[in-house]
């Protein structure tokens, strides 16, 4: 016969392994209810701004749409209607420059990482700074002198190939991979704000300011290191076995790459690529100094809505809410594969 339980017993320890007793389920319960109000409320607030008239919103907290207020689609049919193009334009480009680069920077950063990963490098300290001087030689050239970039590119890398064949065996000090990587994921540490004005200037004089092809490719460059470091830590968890015995049948490294350790490591680029989506769909100061009109994106919409008359917030609530919305589409579509990853990793711990 069972002993019979306390109170405290029956409130505070639970049957079994597998139940929760009644007091820490119910503050669980209570701890959870209140941090989704506090992640859902400002969403909510988005929505019924973006339904209230300028006066509404000037009058102060209105809540509840019919009882605190009369609903109006005054602002959407400004943001669809009155706007338009002007809408619809920032919108694609966010779309078009957020995800190319996103998958531009996950391509060439997995590559990259795996390699890191894999493959043993020990470039000399010396032919990589010798680099770095040719390449500001190279823009000191385009920027200053006024030489066309083409020729001033073709003149460095001569240049530094006659270097590197007269004084490269001279170098005695080699980087590693970790080397490398920390190189790599540092660059993430510069502010952006102290290379804008450079990158500027840059595609100024090469013609590509306003551009989506300006954006894309200084996204990548910025996102690129932590895709590197991100993915290089997921192949780190990825058996050696599994390369061998392809290698072994005869697989090149490409394909063991792309048929073993890419499928393997979907969990990985689907929150890498989910993490740089993000960076990318929201970056303002990048897109504010290289973009005017024709590569505008919705950050630089929705800075534009804050006029003489202050911020108006029942424009700028539909546009944000227009802005979030892919992203939260493309996290519902990914979040299946990184929930299977959790779950393998927990199974393989």
């Amino acid at each position: 016969m069972s002993e019979k339980r306390s109170i405290y017993q029956i409130l505070f320890e639970p049957k079994s392994i597998d139940a929760v007793a009644p007091i820490p389920k119910t503050v669980t319960y209570i701890i959870l209810g209140f941090w989704t109000f506090v992640c859902l409320f400002p969403l909510y607030w988005l929505i019924v701004t973006s339904f209230k008239l300028p006066i509404q919103v000037h009058d102060g907290p209105m809540y509840l749409p019919g009882i605190d207020f009369k609903p109006s689609m005054h602002a959407w049919q400004y943001i669809f209607v009155v706007l338009g193009n002007d809408t619809l334009r920032p919108y694609l480009n966010t779309l078009l420059i957020s995800i190319s680069s996103s998958v531009i920077s996950v391509m060439i950063g997995s590559m990259a990482g795996y390699a890191l990963t894999r493959i043993t490098y020990s470039p000399k300290l010396g032919s990589v700074l010798m680099f770095i001087g040719t390449l500001i030689l190279v823009i000191i050239s385009v920027v200053w002198l006024g030489l066309a970039w083409q020729i001033a590119l073709a003149s460095g890398l001569a240049l530094y190939v006659v270097m590197l064949t007269t004084l490269g065996r001279r170098f005695k000090k080699s980087l590693h991979n970790n080397d490398i990587a920390f190189f790599m994921i540092s660059q993430r540490i510069l502010p952006p704000v102290a290379v804008v004005i450079p990158i500027y200037v840059l595609f100024q004089n090469v013609g590509l300011l306003d551009t989506h092809a300006a954006l894309i490719i200084t996204y990548t460059a910025v996102n690129l290191p932590i895709v590197v470091w991100l993915m290089r830590d997921f192949f780190e968890s990825v058996p050696m076995d599994l390369e061998e015995s392809a290698a072994l049948d005869g697989a090149s490294r490409y394909r063991i790459f792309f048929t073993i350790i890419l499928p393997l490591s979907k969990p990985g680029l689907a929150a890498t690529f989910l993490l740089v989506l993000i960076l990318c769909w929201n970056e303002y100061l990048i897109a504010l100094f290289l973009s005017t009109a024709n590569a505008q994106t919705l950050p630089l919409l929705i800075a534009a809505m804050n006029a003489t008359r202050g911020p108006q917030w029942w424009y700028m609530s539909v546009v944000i809410i227009i802005m979030i919305t892919p992203v939260v589409a493309i996290t519902v579509v990914l979040q299946r594969f990184i929930t299977r990853g959790l779950l393998i990793g927990a199974v393989k711990g």
